[in-house]
């Protein structure tokens, strides 16, 4: 054993002695250890605070400048009372919800601190509650204002995006019908229903959060001990507190299952949508005995406060959740599985009569009126004379393939662009006439330069419209433009369409801004010789951007410095933005469902565009919900709904920018409830009568009724189960002859393809003349086929045409055709083209050489009691400068189908009549032409017209030997002139070879008469 003398002394500190470790020692002492600097260490603290005060005051900044040049934007255009209408239904409900969570929580943890334990709780279970004693101890008030704002600003500022469900909610109209089930007014599930399961949503989780937070509370305060003996972990008032919240919970949860029974009647899990037997032989009991279970439970948590223990909250929520399992899944699967599949047809039968019903008036289908149409194979001379408007008005030109003549012919320049041409009815030499036409928009990405003063100051809208009539050609088989280059040349008689106001300012997918006002003028229009003239802006839009501020404002908005810095910018300059139609229109009335497609009117000199509104919801009883790919890609109409009307009308001019909404069916409810929220929105009168000459029924909205309608055309709830008379929209033929058009079905949550179907073909707008009506009518036409699975029927079943004339605007007829034999639909037509020797064959010399036939739309047109098809076909070079010409047609009468260069000569050959379209007359070709009264006043050598135009060539004898080997050489030239690219020479030769023909045929029939 160590002497006591030889013992290290006692440690009185940490390791290393009194002063803590040792430092290093070096061959000359103990070494020091360098400390970083405290001012570098400071510095780069400020550095890092300034840097993220600096991007958070850009953001900040940037989203500054958006609200305030958003809301100058509404301004320019007379709408910031709608601005602060959301604004401020917005921030009052965020600020709503949040004070009322505010106190709830408040309130709660407050009722904590006072129940809290007067002792601190000791032990190593109790180690957190000790250290927030010890914490909290003068700060407490301060801490559950803050934990209480915090949780606050989380649960209750997100209520902001319901200000539409609140908007509908404090101006609820009534629908006049009730539903079915429970006998309450349908506006009650639009308006206010919503708006209610929201609330009951809300509460319940803003009670379980405070719930929650209200636990930890007593815990940490020493209310709740997880180490005292049972029985007296939880203090009595504290279990009082906690089973008043639980109670509370039950009862926001009874409140719930008594709105959730009225959900029912939106059910899609039956045959049908809507309450069907299941739901209500099963579900619907079961809410309720979940809703008495939940009272139940509520008056057990209250009674618990008198009792030790947690048996009755274990007892309720056991119960709660056994009913809520067995009841509410097992029961009604049960039920639906055992009883309703059995005999499917007999248990929902009432359900699906309802379903029907509510159906048909929730997508506009109540009113349809059916008419038979008692087909006749044949056309005689006199229907097409009796029938003349019709076959003036025939489209020949294909919107979808004249994009590119239209681009190619009349672009002028390659900034100018077409974007999409539509088809309208305007006044030509005194007739209404079928005409398409489009927009010459700006092409920003095309311009001379990339510069920003070319792209924004120079080069700032589009010029004039390009119209043709729909039947119209000329020698090249090109549109007959009525209107048409730069600037613009209109065709006498067609003053209706003179533009005063040619530039366009708002277009369709019109991107970026343009300043007016600067300092240099625009660029007007560049014509086909390079000649550019100039203007100054003279319209109502825009934004004053004259100011140093405002100026900072839209640099910071565009990220654009020139916009603060270009010398172009005076104090008078505007600045355009939102020039996208649908872009506008939807930031103004973002609560309204919009079309695809806006279309272009000329009235009073000046160019409107017209997007069709919808208003819709998901909320209608008993209404099935629409197909999603009835309506094309990018329609709103694509978003789910079982209600919707085209209530409103968005009308923007072109030039100055101004957007009117037109109300156009004041009996909607929804739209009443929109005029309540936003009066200054919405005009007061009706639409000028000129500019209801042409409207449109919108196309998306005509799909999803011509899609339901192939099956809610059945009244019988048992048929409609069968399905065996029901119809589906006609296979679109395509764009090739003999094929039809195939599309991919996708799963609209994973974007996987489900199934290939064929394609339905489009709706058309047509001017024709019904059977039974004394006038045309320009109308929307999509017909129908048997319905089957796999779409191997495609006989032609009937029709549906909706009016769009201002007297008879939206009236729906739908034509069941009655006849003893099948008539080929569209599709059926279309294959049997390449059946047809002599179209094959010219087809298949047509389609050489560097040139392609590409096939127009196929058009079906009732003609009395007849259908006659008519196909145009278009050739065109390869490459991407083609200009697609009308050099055939295609023309078809019951089972006589033929072809010609025009529709003249094929109606011709298909009827056995000599017709001249452009004189209004028609005759039989047994027919002499009439004879004049005086002898005297006929022409020495009258010819018939034919003759007259015959080239020097022209044959001078009556052997029809003779004729016939003329027009097989005839045949020859035109063979050779389309395998060297000379169409001129091809139809020329074409041309004759068809004369001599037919004067060979007159011989002989003369011959067989004679």
């Amino acid at each position: 054993m160590r002497p006591p003398e030889d013992m290290p002394p006692p440690s009185s500190g940490p390791p290393g002695g009194p002063q803590g470790p040792q430092r290093p020692q070096g061959p000359g002492g103990p070494q020091r250890v360098p400390r970083r600097p405290r001012g570098l260490t400071r510095f780069r603290l400020i550095i890092g605070i300034v840097v993220a005060a600096g991007l958070v005051l850009l953001f900040s900044i940037r989203g500054l400048a958006g609200f305030w040049t958003d809301y100058l934007w509404f301004d320019s255009l007379g709408y910031a009372s709608v601005w602060w209408k959301v604004l401020w239904a917005k921030i009052g409900l965020g600020l709503l919800f949040t004070a009322i969570f505010f106190v709830l929580l408040w309130v709660n943890l407050f009722i904590a601190e006072r129940l809290a334990a007067r002792a601190t709780p000791t032990g190593p279970a109790e180690d957190i509650a000790a250290r927030w004693h010890q914490i909290s101890r003068r700060r407490r008030a301060l801490i559950r204002i803050g934990v209480s704002l915090v949780l606050a600003f989380m649960v209750g500022t997100g209520v902001s995006g319901q200000w539409e469900s609140w908007l509908f909610f404090i101006n609820a109209t009534d629908f006049g019908l009730t539903d079915p089930q429970f006998g309450r007014d349908i506006g009650f599930y639009v308006f206010r229903l919503p708006f209610f399961n929201f609330l009951v949503g809300w509460a319940f989780a803003a009670v379980l959060v405070t719930f929650i937070f209200t636990t930890i509370w007593h815990y940490l305060n020493g209310a709740i001990r997880v180490q005292a003996p049972a029985g007296s972990r939880v203090q009595p008032q504290v279990k009082a507190h906690l089973s008043l919240l639980l109670g509370l919970l039950a009862l926001i949860k009874a409140v719930g299952y008594y709105f959730d029974q009225f959900e029912l009647t939106l059910s899609t899990r039956g045959f049908v949508d809507g309450a069907t037997y299941t739901d209500v032989n099963a579900q619907l009991p079961v809410l309720r005995l979940l809703m008495v279970i939940s009272l139940f439970s509520f008056l057990l948590l209250v009674v618990n406060i008198w009792r030790r223990g947690f048996t009755y909250p274990v007892i309720a929520v056991a119960l709660w959740v056994v009913i809520a399992g067995l009841a509410g899944a097992a029961y009604p699967a049960i039920v639906q599985r055992f009883q309703v599949e059995p005999s499917e047809s007999t248990r929902e039968a009432p359900y699906i009569e309802r379903n029907i019903e509510m159906t048909r008036i929730a997508l506009g289908l109540d009113n349809v009126s059916p008419r038979e149409f008692n087909y006749e194979p044949g056309l005689t001379a006199e229907d097409i004379e009796n029938n003349f408007d019709t076959v003036r008005n025939v489209r020949l030109l294909d919107p979808a393939v004249m994009q590119d003549t239209f681009q190619q012919t009349q672009g002028i320049k390659s900034f100018y662009d077409f974007r999409d041409i539509d088809v309208d009815r305007y006044e030509i030499d005194g007739q209404v006439t079928q005409i398409v036409l489009a927009a010459r928009e700006l092409r920003p990405t095309e311009l001379p330069t990339d510069t920003w003063e070319t792209e924004h100051v120079a080069y700032t809208h589009g010029y004039g419209v390009a119209a043709a009539p729909a039947n119209g050609v000329d020698a090249n088989g090109r549109p007959a433009y009525a209107l048409g280059d730069i600037p613009n040349v209109i065709t006498p008689g067609a003053e209706a369409l003179e533009l005063d106001e040619p530039g366009l300012y708002v277009g369709e997918d019109l991107q970026g801004y343009a300043i007016v006002g600067a300092q240099r003028a625009e660029v007007d229009f560049q014509d086909d010789d390079d000649r550019t003239e100039t203007t100054r802006y003279d319209g109502a839009d825009g934004v004053g951007i004259g100011g140093f501020f405002r100026r900072l404002a839209f640099a910071v908005r565009f990220a654009e410095p020139n916009l603060l810095v270009s010398g172009e910018i005076q104090g008078s300059s505007r600045i355009l933005y939102n020039r996208d139609i649908q872009e506008r229109v939807s930031l103004l009335a973002p609560f309204l469902s919009y079309d695809n497609d806006p279309y272009p009117v000329v009235i009073d000199g000046k160019v409107k565009w017209v997007l069709d509104a919808y208003t819709t919801t998901t909320q209608f009883p008993y209404a099935q919900r629409t197909n999603s790919r009835a309506a094309t890609l990018g329609s709103d109409l694509r978003d789910p709904h079982n209600y919707v009307r085209n209530s409103v009308k968005a009308v923007v001019d072109a030039h100055d920018g101004t957007v009117t909404f037109y109300v156009v069916d004041r009996s909607d409810p929804i739209v009443q409830s929109y005029i309540k929220q936003f009066p200054a929105l919405f005009a007061t009168e009706d639409p000028p009568a000129e500019l209801q000459e042409h409207f449109r029924y919108p196309e998306d909205l005509f799909r999803v009724q011509t899609d339901a309608w192939g099956r809610y055309r059945l009244n019988d709830p048992s048929e409609f189960y069968d399905a065996a008379g029901a119809w589906a929209v006609a296979q679109d033929p395509g764009d090739s002859i003999g094929q039809t058009t195939v599309e991919t079905v996708r799963d609209e949550t994973t974007g996987q393809v489900i199934a290939t179907v064929e394609a339905r073909i489009s709706p058309q707008y047509l001017l024709f003349r019904l059977p039974g009506d004394d006038d045309a009518s320009f109308v929307i036409f999509r017909p129908f086929v048997p319905f089957s699975e796999d779409d191997s029927r495609k006989n032609l079943e009937g029709f549906m045409v909706v009016h769009n004339d201002p007297d008879r605007y939206g009236q729906i007829e739908v034509f069941e055709i009655r006849s003893d034999q099948p008539i080929d639909g569209p599709a059926l037509f279309n294959s049997n083209i390449q059946t047809e020797e002599e179209i094959s064959e010219r087809l298949t010399l047509l389609n050489q050489n560097g040139s392609v036939v590409r096939p127009g739309n196929l058009l079906l047109i009732p003609v009395e009691n007849s259908l006659l098809y008519v196909r145009p076909l278009f050739i065109a070079a390869t490459g991407p400068t083609a200009v697609p010409e009308l050099q055939l047609v295609i023309a078809g009468i019951g089972s006589n189908v033929v072809i010609s260069e025009t529709f003249e000569g094929a109606l011709e050959k298909a009827i056995g009549a000599s017709i001249d379209i452009g004189n209004g007359t028609v005759r039989r070709t047994d027919e002499a032409p009439a004879a004049p009264d005086d002898p005297e006043d006929e022409p020495a050598a009258a010819a018939p017209e034919d003759e007259a135009d015959e080239p020097d060539t022209a044959p001078d004898t009556d052997d029809v030997g003779d004729l016939l080997e003329r027009a097989a050489r005839a045949f020859e030239r035109a063979d050779a002139a389309l395998r060297e690219g000379d169409l001129a020479a091809y139809q020329t030769a074409v041309d004759e070879a068809e004369r001599l023909i037919a004067r060979a045929a007159r011989i002989l029939q003369q011959a067989a008469t004679g």
